[in-house]
């Protein structure tokens, strides 16, 4: 599941403290440090279906608490 290349731009004014905070807020909802881990890392397929499937169940289980489903 790789993304295509996208440009992050953060406009700078007079604070560089809160640009900083932008960025490290894009950078992680891109998903770059994560991605950057999973190519340094060497991870067994077992341990990549694993938590694929961790990451579904939890999807599902939030999904369901948003529409009320549980308690």
């Amino acid at each position: 599941m790789q993304r295509g290349k996208s440009n992050v731009e953060i406009l700078v004014n007079t604070n560089l403290d809160k640009a900083l905070k932008q960025l490290k807020k894009k950078i992680e909802r891109e998903g770059v440090v994560r991605d950057m881990k999973r190519l340094v890392y060497f991870e067994p397929p077992t341990q990549k279906r694993r938590k694929r499937l961790m990451r579904a169940i939890k999807q599902n289980l939030m999904r369901m608490a948003t529409q009320g489903l549980l308690k």
